[in-house]
């Protein structure tokens, strides 16, 4: 951060963009002050940091003047547009009004950054790269997009020269950042409301990985054809970009995963009979195991206590960062098998059994809004539910991303047995384009039983077609979706 912006303002403070940042500003002692529209546990967290928080209704010009009054530099969620009463209030002050992407640049000078990107999954390796990197001593700082419960929050400041960030394409947020270090996890067409086509999505990642320092390396999914394509850009560009390390699954890559295996993922299940030595006595059961290659040569086995192939990606990438700034691989393959998720990156809620007829049902949430995210969450479900039924309810995100990959969006549930589509969750978004969740429900094929169910009825109706079953019930999307498993669990309690 500059050294004169001594107060800094968050507009959007409790949003899961900015609340790391504020994070960053209390530790490194500025005075921190801010707004959010709503209550949270991350505004109260700040709170007891010693930030000032305002929360609710946008008071009137008098008071937004008093609250601006000593302020140095505002920085505004991108959520929040150039009209809004506070944007235009912090301006017509003379304030500096910087949005995240500007102020990521300032936050990240310094240091030697590695910038962790892509379509999906960037959260999760972002929290695995840093946990790996402090279990090395490295003592990164690091900003997140989620909170990391084994970081304390989404947020990490320590004393070491390394800065792992988890870098957004969208509103073109790293398009500033200067990687000494950058991953690329995929790049597929997402947020059509900024991207007319998948081709505009590519660009912008030509363009970041672009922006890596000179004598800085890419690490790159050699799996994905997006990723290829940015890849074919970037040798085209003059001196042919950074150098590359590629990961993935498939032959002819630096790093590779072999023989993935999926290990009980029963609620409460054992690792079976692997061999579990070199793992922390605490570190949590294994559900995924693979043998790791470097340059065609076993270097070890990676266990996982999360599902997925997708996850296996994942932990690939941060071995190869890892490897590029000198974590022994053994290091990092134990900070691998210790790593517990993100908040609604597949998070289980709890459990019940259920009255009446019997049964039981798990709950799990994840974050998958994105038809691609939503196919690889319930490929992972199938895997831990171990022979029960893996049903899901998803709320659709954004009417834009609804219309431009509704034929995406009715072949991505291939996994679940029964699906519940609820009502869409706008967030930023006013215009319908006409669309309603029950246009989703009548495209889908697979699963069969398939329904368009209100969000206010949800509760009720799950409770009413549960019992009997043994179900691993995912709750899907980006919104007020991840209420539903606590409402659910809590009624089922009371119920039994």
């Amino acid at each position: 951060m500059a050294s004169v912006s001594t107060r800094v303002h968050f507009l959007g403070i409790g949003g899961s963009g900015l609340a790391p940042l504020a994070r960053i500003a209390l530790a490194r002692g500025h005075l921190v002050s801010g707004s959010d529209q709503e209550p949270s546990a991350r505004v109260e967290a700040l709170r007891a940091l010693g930030a000032r928080v305002r929360t609710g209704a946008v008071p009137g010009p008098a008071e937004l003047a008093a609250e601006l009054a000593g302020v140095d530099v505002v920085v505004a969620s991108s959520a929040l547009g150039d009209d809004h009463p506070e944007v235009a209030a912090a301006r017509a002050a003379g304030l500096p009004v910087r949005r995240r992407s500007d102020w990521l640049p300032e936050l990240t000078s310094g240091y030697q950054l590695v910038a962790v990107a892509g379509s999906h999954g960037k959260t999760t390796t972002s929290a695995m790269l840093t946990l790996a990197l402090r279990a090395a001593g490295a003592d990164p700082t690091a900003v997140i997009g989620a909170e990391v419960p084994q970081l304390g929050g989404g947020a990490l400041v320590g004393s070491g020269e390394l800065f792992v960030l988890e870098a957004d394409e969208y509103g073109g947020a790293f398009g500033a950042l200067d990687p000494a270090l950058a991953v690329v996890t995929n790049v597929e067409w997402e947020h059509p409301d900024l991207f007319p086509d998948e081709a505009a999505v590519r660009a912008t990642f030509a363009a970041f990985t672009a922006r890596v320092r000179p004598g800085g390396v890419l690490v790159a999914c050699g799996d994905d054809p997006g990723v290829a394509s940015v890849l074919s850009a970037l040798a085209e560009q003059p001196g042919g970009g950074p150098r590359v390390v590629r990961y993935g699954l498939g032959d002819g890559l630096t790093w590779r995963a072999t023989d993935v295996t999926a290990v009980d993922g029963t609620t409460g299940g054992s690792a079976g009979s692997q061999d579990l030595s070199g793992i922390p006595g605490d570190a949590p059961a294994v559900v995924t195991r693979a043998t790791v290659l470097r340059d065609g040569e076993p270097v070890g086995t990676l266990r996982l206590a999360l599902p997925g192939r997708h996850t296996v990606l994942n932990a690939l990438a941060v071995l190869a960062a890892t490897g590029e700034l000198g974590v022994p691989v053994e290091a990092a393959l134990s900070a691998l098998a210790g790593y517990t998720g993100a908040a609604r990156r597949f998070q289980r809620v709890g459990a019940a059994d259920l009255p009446g007829a019997g049964g039981t049902v798990e709950v799990i949430d994840d974050y998958a809004h994105h038809p691609t995210e939503i196919r690889v969450t319930l490929a992972a479900a199938r895997q831990k539910a171990a022979g029960r039924e893996v049903w899901a309810v998803v709320e659709p995100h954004t009417y834009s991303r609804l219309a431009a990959l509704l034929d995406d969006f009715a072949v991505s549930f291939v996994d679940a047995d029964r699906l519940y589509v609820t009502d869409i969750y706008a967030a930023r978004e006013h215009d319908d384009l006409g669309l309603h969740s029950a246009d989703l429900a009548k495209r889908v094929r697979t699963p069969a039983d398939t329904s368009y169910v209100g969000r206010a009825e949800l509760p009720a109706r799950l409770a009413a077609d549960l019992p009997g079953h043994d179900v691993l019930l995912l709750t899907l999307g980006a919104g007020t979706i991840t209420e539903l498993g606590p409402h659910l669990l809590a009624g089922l309690t009371l119920a039994h």
